[in-house]
C-alpha cells in the first residue's frame, strides 16, 4: 500500500495515500469536527464545518474530501479556521428550530454538541426562516423540516438503500428535503426502514413515538399488558446507558421491563423459533411439491414493503409466514389468552423492536384477527423509546441484576432464535432445523459460517445434507436485494431454493430503531459486526440451539396448533401481501389540491 508523510498540527505521521485529511487526522489523534460527513454514506464536503488550513493553499479545505499528499502540512486550529467554523455553525443555527429542550435529540444531537464545543452563545445572522413542514401522518416516521440542516445525510442513506424516496426539493431559500412532490411520508413509496433517522444528525427525522400509549396501558387496571422484546435489542440497548457498543444486556433488559410494570415479559425469540417451524416446513413443502422457488424470508417488514412497491412479481416467492413478533402477538391473543382465561380484547401486546418499519407492519390490515376482533400487536416501541421509558421511571439500568423472561407457556427460546437479529441469522436458524429433518438425525455441525458476516452484501452457499443440496443466498439492505432480484430476473443467478433478505445492512442489529451513534464514533467501528457478535455470544451459551428443540413450541403444537402449517397455524401465523403503486395519481392529485 502506497503511503505518504503528512504533518497535522505539528504531528508527523505516515498514512495510506488514499486517505483524506480527516482520516489522517484521526490516525494522528486529532479530531476534526464534521456534520454532513457520514463514513461510507455521505462524503461530500457540503457543510464546511470540517474546514482546515493546508499550508501553501489559497483557501481553506474540507478535510472530509481533500486527499492527503506527500509532505502536506495541515493546521486545524488556526484563528481563521476556528472563526470560520463558528460562523458556519451560526449560519446553520440561524435557520434552525432551536427549541432544543423539547427536541427528541436533546443531549444526543451533533449540531447541539458542536454548538457547545465552539461556545455558540449568540447568533449573528438572524432573519426570516425557511418554510417548514411537520409530517407525522405515517405510523413509522415523523419529518420535521424546521430542524433540517440540509446536510444530505438522509438523502444519501436513502440512495444507498436503493430507494431514493428522500431528495432535495425546491431551490434557493425554499430548498428542503423530503419525498418527491413534497408529499407526506405516509404516501411515499417508503419502506420505513428508518436508515434516514439513523443518518440524521439532528431531530429532523425520528420515529413515531408510542410510549405514552404504552404507559397508559400499563397504568390501566383493566388491561393485561404483555411485552415481548426482539433479539437485536439486547445487543444495542446498553448503548443508551453509556455501555460500550456491542455490550449484551439481556439480563438487565428483562429486569428493567419487569420494573416498568408489564404484567408479563416474554422474548420475541419464542416467536422466532415458531417462525422457523412454520417457515422451514413451508420450504420443505415447496421443495417436495414443486412449489414456487426460491422461497424468500418474510421477517423484515422493510423488505416486504420494498417487494410490494418495487418487485411485486416476487410476491409469490415470499414466505407466507408473519414475522416473529406478529406470530408471538397472535399466539398471546389466542393460546395464551385461552390458557390464562383472559379476554383477548383485554390483552395489550407491546413489541420492543430495533425497527421503525415494525410500527407500520403492526398497523397493516392483515395483522388484524377478525375472529377475535383484535390486532396481533397493539404497540411497537423502538430500542430508543424503551430506553427513554426506563430513564423516565428512574431505573438505574447499569446496576440492575440479571433476570430472565417469564417462563410459563411461551417463555423458552433457543440459540437459533437469538441470531435472527444478525444478517444470515434467519437462514442459519432455518438450516439448523431443515438439515436435521432432511438428514433424519441430530446433526452436530450447526454453525453455517458461509451465511455470516458483513464483508459482502450478498452471500451465497450450497449446503449438502445427505443426498440433498440446498442452494441459498443472503442479502442485507434493499440495495443488495435489488441486485440479487435483478440477477434472478435476468437468469444470471443460480437456481436458489431459499433466500434471506433483510431491509437494513447488517440485519436487525442496525435497524432504524436502534441507538443513534455520532458520525465521529462510526469512523472507528462497524456497528454491524460489534452488535452481531453479542448475539452469537448468546447463541453459544444456550442449552438448545435448534428451534425444533424448543419445548414450549413443541407443547404449543401438541395442545393448540396441531402441527406446522396446519389450518389453525395458517389462520393465526400466516399472511398475504399486496402490490403497491408508486406515487399513484390519487396521491399526487390530492397533494396538488392541498
Amino acid at each position: 500500500m502506497d503511503k505518504v508523510n503528512v504533518t497535522i498540527d505539528g504531528i508527523k505521521i505516515e498514512v495510506p495515500a488514499k486517505y483524506t485529511i480527516l482520516e489522517a487526522a484521526r490516525s494522528a489523534g486529532v479530531k476534526i469536527p464534521t456534520l454532513c460527513y457520514l463514513k461510507g454514506i455521505n462524503e461530500i464536503g457540503a457543510c464546511r464545518v470540517c474546514l482546515v488550513e493546508v499550508v501553501g493553499g489559497r483557501s481553506l479545505s474540507a478535510a472530509c474530501v481533500t486527499p492527503v499528499t506527500e509532505g502536506m502540512v495541515v493546521q486545524t486550529q488556526t484563528p481563521r479556521v476556528r472563526n470560520t467554523r463558528r460562523s458556519t455553525l451560526e449560519m446553520i443555527l440561524s435557520d434552525h428550530n432551536r427549541d432544543c429542550l423539547a427536541c427528541i435529540r436533546n443531549g444526543n444531537c451533533e449540531l447541539q454538541t458542536l454548538s457547545e464545543t465552539y461556545g455558540i452563545r449568540e447568533i449573528s445572522f438572524e432573519g426570516t426562516k425557511s418554510p417548514s413542514q411537520y409530517d407525522d401522518v405515517s405510523a413509522s416516521i415523523v419529518r420535521d423540516s424546521s430542524k433540517c440542516i440540509a446536510c444530505g445525510r438522509c438523502v444519501a442513506a436513502c440512495q444507498k438503500q436503493g430507494i431514493s424516496v428522500l431528495s432535495f426539493i425546491n431551490r434557493g431559500f425554499e430548498t428542503a428535503i423530503g419525498p418527491a412532490y413534497d408529499i407526506s411520508m405516509a404516501d411515499a413509496p417508503c419502506i420505513y426502514c428508518g436508515q434516514c433517522i439513523i443518518a440524521c444528525p439532528v431531530g429532523a427525522l425520528h420515529e413515531k413515538e408510542d410510549d405514552e400509549r404504552v404507559w397508559n396501558a400499563i397504568m390501566d387496571p383493566k388491561k393485561h399488558v404483555v411485552v415481548q422484546v426482539a433479539p437485536a435489542v439486547r445487543a444495542a440497548l446498553g448503548e443508551c446507558f453509556g455501555l460500550p457498543i456491542g455490550t449484551r444486556v439481556t439480563g438487565k433488559m428483562f429486569a428493567a421491563l419487569r420494573r416498568l410494570g408489564f404484567d408479563k415479559i416474554y422474548d420475541t425469540n419464542f416467536g422466532a423459533d415458531l417462525t422457523i417451524m412454520e417457515e422451514g416446513t413451508e420450504l420443505l413443502n415447496r421443495i417436495k411439491t414443486g412449489g414456487k422457488l426460491p422461497m424468500i424470508t418474510s421477517c423484515s417488514p422493510g423488505w416486504i414493503r420494498f417487494a410490494e412497491f418495487y418487485y411485486p412479481d416476487f410476491l409469490d416467492n415470499l414466505s407466507t409466514c408473519k414475522s416473529p413478533h406478529q406470530m408471538e402477538g397472535a399466539i398471546i391473543k389466542s393460546y395464551y389468552a385461552e390458557k390464562k382465561g383472559i379476554d383477548p380484547k383485554d390483552i395489550f401486546v407491546v413489541s420492543i423492536m430495533p425497527c421503525t418499519s415494525k410500527k407500520t407492519e403492526a398497523d397493516r390490515d392483515e395483522m388484524f384477527n377478525p375472529s377475535l376482533g383484535v390486532r396481533d400487536v397493539d404497540a411497537v416501541l423502538t430500542t430508543r423509546e424503551i430506553s427513554r421509558m426506563i430513564k423516565q421511571a428512574g431505573i438505574d439500568f447499569n446496576h440492575l441484576p440479571d433476570e430472565g423472561p417469564d417462563q410459563d407457556l411461551i417463555g423458552e427460546y433457543t440459540g437459533a432464535a437469538v441470531i435472527f437479529g444478525a444478517t444470515g441469522g434467519v437462514m442459519e436458524a432455518a438450516l439448523r432445523t431443515v438439515a436435521d429433518i432432511l438428514g433424519e438425525q441430530d446433526l452436530p455441525a450447526i454453525e453455517y459460517q458461509a451465511v455470516r458476516g458483513v464483508e459482502s452484501l450478498i452471500k451465497e452457499a450450497e449446503i449438502e445434507i445427505g443426498e440433498h443440496k440446498i442452494r441459498v443466498a443472503v442479502a442485507h439492505s434493499t440495495a443488495a436485494a435489488r441486485k440479487l432480484l435483478d440477477d434472478i430476473r435476468d437468469g444470471s443467478a443460480p437456481e436458489y431454493h431459499f433466500i434471506e433478505i433483510m431491509g437494513c445492512s447488517g440485519g436487525c442489529v442496525c435497524g432504524g430503531g436502534q441507538p443513534q451513534i455520532d458520525a465521529q464514533t462510526l469512523m472507528d467501528i462497524d456497528l454491524r459486526t460489534a452488535r452481531a457478535q453479542a448475539l452469537y455470544e448468546e447463541d453459544v451459551i444456550m442449552p438448545e440451539r435448534k428451534s425444533h428443540k424448543n419445548a414450549d413450541v413443541e407443547k404449543l403444537y401438541q395442545e393448540f396448533l396441531e402441527q406446522p402449517n396446519s389450518h389453525k397455524a395458517h389462520a393465526l401465523l400466516h399472511t398475504h401481501y399486496q402490490r403497491r403503486e408508486i406515487y399513484p395519481d390519487s396521491v399526487l392529485q390530492s397533494n396538488d389540491t392541498e
